[in-house]
């Protein structure tokens, strides 16, 4: 059974890779086809050993809480367990939607793919 949700993500990561000239959506929306059992899953220890501070990240797949987040970076997933959303808000960090990354940033300027 096809997921309506992420099928029309997907759609949407292509159209805009292609009318913006970016590979970095093409990219996303690739990692977004996989099974569900072959996305990323990144916990926060790795967001938080990785990014940069005031960096936006994208996950496609999940993010776990495990671990701390000491970084005021804005996530962007395609899903983003409970425990997880309560540390990246106590730790003053940012969550969006990929569609609003999408909109807010089409050049997909610094950002980067983790995971």
């Amino acid at each position: 059974m096809k997921n309506i949700q992420i099928e029309g993500l997907i759609q949407e990561l292509k159209k805009k890779s292609i009318e913006e000239d970016v590979k970095i959506w093409k990219r996303v929306a690739s990692d977004l086809e996989k099974p569900t059992r072959k996305r990323r899953i990144v916990n926060l220890y790795n967001i938080d050993k990785t990014a940069k501070d005031n960096e936006i990240v994208i996950i496609p797949g999940k993010v776990l809480g495990t671990g701390n987040l000491n970084r005021k970076v804005t996530i962007a997933a395609y899903t983003i367990s409970e425990q997880a959303k309560k540390k990246i808000k106590d730790a003053g960090a940012e969550i969006i939607s990929i569609p609003d990354l999408i909109t807010k940033n089409p050049k997909g300027k610094n950002v980067r793919i983790l995971g």
